[in-house]
């Protein structure tokens, strides 16, 4: 038997809460004594920053909150705005203000879309309570919203929903006859509701997307149990949470970094493979081991820059998917080789004493002599090349007066650095004699 609710409309739009009493999830935030509750209760909805992945409520919240305040609801997506719209609807709250006394409650989709001209444009009309702004964000507002703005809005954060508001959400679909699934009479095994959860990853709306594809496949096949197969299949082209430009962005490559760092090469292989099944440019990822090579490797393998150089050159040459061959052969090598962080320390030390100390005079001795003008003046005089001394060294000192004895770079004892250690020691301590 066929839905009563349009077909059109997707049954997670169908779902969604109009009421507090009907929303589930977010208890930090609501309930008695809890934060919103209380503004709620107050009657003064400060403006909101409402952070948090997809399908956790932002958008209901936002809904539900003005309706509550009594307060005329207005939304925009930050992708397909512009400042134009953000003028037009402060001047309708304005408005409906002045005749209606009426708040206006403007919400905005993906706020971390806007650009700074925009942002700044929202700012005034939200510091005079023209606007009661509440924005929503699956990214760290500390990073994308500007500091102005953000200053002036309350940030709560949403948490992912766990298996009992999941189910809460699924079993209301399952038995609303107007909105819902409920007409069909449908039925979930145990097994099949677990699938769900495990899909869904704290999303309620992949939850319910899945539910509707499933219970659509059972009812073409004149079945009302709805099993784990079925969810299996409804959820088979799972979307992985990575915004390749966001904070979950930055998240993943940290943990990729990280892993590599900790010598744990089945770790890194994940989060590499995560980034790439989640649309990043795999040129990003190769940047990345290139720059670890160098950084936490150095000379303790020195063969390690050379991997992941031929990496890069062997992925320009097969493109993907083969080219996530070279790649994971280097960043294997990289996990699993000696480490050692003394090339990236040694540059920041030697940095430093350049930007602090300037242009220090160079050692007459080190100065370049083309002419016969510059060699009067003294330039390369006394200069000792170093391949006609024996073992082709000589001890001389080739740093400004004012750095004599400066030491960057400090080998590690790890591979094949504990030998330049070694060679290192013996030079400067006949440096220092």
């Amino acid at each position: 038997m066929p839905s009563s609710a349009p077909s059109d409309t997707p049954l997670a739009e169908r779902m969604r809460p109009t009421s507090l009493d009907a929303f589930v999830g977010q208890d930090h935030l609501l309930g008695e004594g809890k934060l919103l509750s209380n503004m709620l209760e107050s009657g003064n909805l400060a403006s909101l920053i409402l952070w948090g992945p997809p399908g956790t409520g932002k958008t209901t919240l936002a809904k539900i909150l003005a309706e509550q305040v009594g307060a005329e609801f207005v939304s925009m997506s930050a992708v397909m705005s512009g400042v134009q719209d953000i003028r037009r609807e402060v001047s309708r709250a304005e408005d409906s203000g002045e005749l209606f006394s009426r708040e206006t409650v403007l919400f905005v989709d993906e706020i971390h879309r806007f650009d700074k001209n925009q942002q700044d444009a929202l700012l005034p009309h939200v510091e005079k309570g023209t606007i009661t702004l509440i924005g929503a964000t699956t990214e760290n507002p500390s990073f994308e919203v500007n500091s102005a703005l953000l200053s002036r809005c309350k940030t709560l954060v949403l948490e992912p929903l766990d298996d009992e508001p999941l189910e809460a959400i699924v079993d209301r679909a399952l038995r609303d006859d107007e909105r819902g699934l409920g007409d069909r009479e449908l039925e979930l095994t145990d097994e099949a509701r677990a699938s769900i959860w495990k899909s869904a990853d704290g999303d309620a709306r992949v939850a319910l997307n899945t539910l509707e594809i499933a219970a659509d496949a059972v009812e073409a096949a004149g079945r009302t149990s709805i099993r784990q197969s079925d969810i299996e299949e409804a959820a088979q082209q799972t979307v992985i949470h990575y915004d390749k430009e966001g904070e979950e962005h930055y998240n993943v490559v940290s943990a990729f970094i990280k892993s590599m760092r900790g010598s744990d090469p089945d770790a890194a292989l994940y989060y590499m493979n995560r980034m790439l099944e989640g649309g990043e440019d795999p040129k990003f990822v190769l940047r990345r081991i290139l720059i670890f090579a160098s950084e936490d490797v150095g000379n303790a393998d020195p063969q390690a820059l050379q991997v992941a150089t031929s990496a890069m050159q062997a992925f320009e040459f097969m493109g993907m998917p083969e080219g996530s061959l070279p790649m994971t052969q280097a960043v294997t090598y990289l996990a699993t080789a000696p480490k050692s962080n003394a090339v990236i320390e040694s540059y920041g030390k030697a940095r430093k004493d350049a930007l602090e100390h300037g242009d220090l005079e160079i050692p007459d001795q080190l100065l370049n002599a083309p002419t016969d003008l510059h060699e009067e003046m003294g330039h390369g005089r006394g200069y000792r090349y170093p391949h006609n001394f024996s073992g082709n060294y000589v001890v001389e000192d080739y740093l400004p007066d004012e750095l004599r004895g400066r030491r960057y770079y400090e080998p590690s004892e790890n591979g094949y650095e504990s030998e330049i250690k070694k060679r290192l020691q013996r030079w400067r301590s006949e440096r220092e004699e």
